[in-house]
């Protein structure tokens, strides 16, 4: 219908949803009249007058403040307008943060003129209140909890700390392109055999023996988590940081000048092509600054500060935060260089081989009449047909995004209830969406078979949680 209707109307223009504001506030900083702009720690656009800022700040605490007498335990998560939707979130104690995003808009042309249409129902609450919390999450691993920047030089220090921080990040938020994945914020893990697992662990263990300021370490392979050594959480939003913003950025130069094979088999000849992507440029010129990013984690409880070093070898990227008293020197990473460059040449080309198995073993079927994502909420594993590469500014679906939003819907349902249970949508045209909640495990599978009934769409599930996920049990 959709379809015909824009045919008639000629020119139809979607336009994508699109970041509006976004303000950080704290209701006690400014209780009294006339002093309502001391509340606002952080707001974009900037350029925006005074008295509109105190105003919207104003209207957002009124919402939560009314929300809170029907619901004390649960504050205001989202607000729905025709042009708009408000997100808010209070990730610290009175400190609030709130994210408006213009609502899809239809533009369609009337006698020659304009006309919108606000798309109200499109955006998914709960995706968008998730890229919301990972403002947050990214924002205190570099910088710690809002309340450390106020111990360490009260609300200015704070201030000028979001600036710098936010000014950059928002940048980043492609509001266009979030979908399920943002909710989840998984890991995608590569699968090694045994030995291969053991001797990268041996290898962490005499790295981390003989640099003894390495405190965690983490291995990567193209964008997958082979090992960490870090807290969930925390190693759940630096790896969201390293795939979408730090390789991203180095990996263009280095495509280009790659000519030279690895000769790792013969022991006499161990070059290795390592280099750090954080710290030192040139490990041969002593005048070469070593600054490494500062990250803060376990900030719940003990509030490490670390800094962050990501060396690279050709394709294992691997990142080690490190002990904050004393920053990483030139000599370290010398020897880091050299302990580590040679050995993760050896381990690459023992995962390389891995990698092309398991291409080998994926690659045989042809491409399935299906696409799944999966996620496991216990060790955060993350699984999608559907995405092709994120790049840093667009994750790329390759379904309609009605598809996208169905999953997201049945997501949403998924989390209303704790027992396990299966939904099957029958979409447009000929796909069917199927939705499976197991034992902390989600899978949600998109079919396009044309003539099929309930019972042959229900099979087919069936034969893809057998042939790739033959371990786990979900229930029937």
């Amino acid at each position: 219908l959709r379809m015909a209707a824009a045919g008639a109307a000629g020119q139809e223009k979607q336009l994508a949803p699109t970041l509006l504001s976004f303000f950080i506030y704290n209701p006690k900083l400014g209780p009294k009249e006339g002093e309502e702009e001391k509340k606002i720690l952080f707001y974009h656009p900037n350029e925006v007058e005074k008295n509109e800022k105190i105003r919207n700040v104003g209207l957002c605490e009124a919402i939560v403040q009314f929300t809170r007498t029907f619901s004390p335990t649960k504050p205001a998560k989202s607000l729905h307008t025709q042009k708009n939707r408000q997100f808010f979130h209070e990730p610290e104690e009175n400190f609030w943060m709130v994210m408006v995003v213009r609502n899809p808009i239809i533009e369609k042309h009337k006698d020659g003129k304009p006309v919108y249409e606000y798309q109200e129902e499109e955006l998914l609450d709960k995706v968008y209140s998730s890229v919301l919390q990972q403002c947050y999450s990214m924002y205190k691993l570099f910088n710690g909890t809002f309340l450390k920047a106020m111990e360490d030089g009260g609300v200015k220090v704070l201030k000028e700390r979001l600036e710098k921080f936010f000014h950059r990040y928002l940048q980043t938020l492609h509001l266009q392109s979030c979908d399920l994945l943002d909710v989840f914020c998984g890991i995608s893990f590569f699968p090694l055999d045994k030995m291969t697992y053991l001797k990268i662990q041996s290898f962490i263990n005499r790295m981390e023996e003989s640099l003894s300021i390495v405190k965690y370490t983490a291995f990567l392979y193209n964008d997958q988590l082979i090992w960490s050594g870090l807290e969930q959480d925390d190693m759940r939003i630096l790896y969201k940081y390293l795939t979408t913003s730090l390789f991203p950025r180095h990996m263009e130069p280095e495509l280009a000048g790659r000519d030279s094979p690895i000769r790792a088999e013969m022991p006499g000849n161990l070059q290795h092509y390592g280099r750090f992507l954080t710290g030192p440029l040139n490990l041969n010129d002593p005048e070469t600054k070593c600054r490494f990013p500062k990250i803060f984690v376990n900030t719940d409880d003990t509030y490490e500060e670390l800094h962050l070093i990501v060396y690279k070898n050709l394709i294992s990227s691997f990142s080690l935060p490190d002990t904050a008293s004393i920053p990483p020197t030139l000599e370290f990473c010398r020897k880091l260089d050299s302990i580590v460059g040679p050995q993760l040449t050896v381990l690459a080309s023992d995962i390389c081989e891995q990698y092309n198995i398991n291409k080998r073993i994926s690659g045989a079927e042809k491409e399935p009449q299906f696409k799944f994502i999966y996620f496991n909420h216990m060790n955060l594993a993350e699984k999608s047909t559907i995405h092709m590469r994120k790049t840093p500014s667009v994750s790329l679906a390759s379904v309609h995004p009605d598809l996208m939003k169905i999953l997201g819907d049945i997501n949403s349902d998924f989390s209303r209830v704790d027992e396990d249970e299966e939904i099957i949508v029958k979409a447009m045209s000929d796909y069917w969406v199927v939705g499976k909640k197991s034992d902390q495990r989600e899978l949600y599978v998109i079919l396009n078979q044309k003539n099929v009934n309930l019972i042959e769409v229900n099979e087919e599930v069936k034969k893809l949680c057998a042939t790739q996920f033959n371990n786990i049990f979900f229930l029937d």
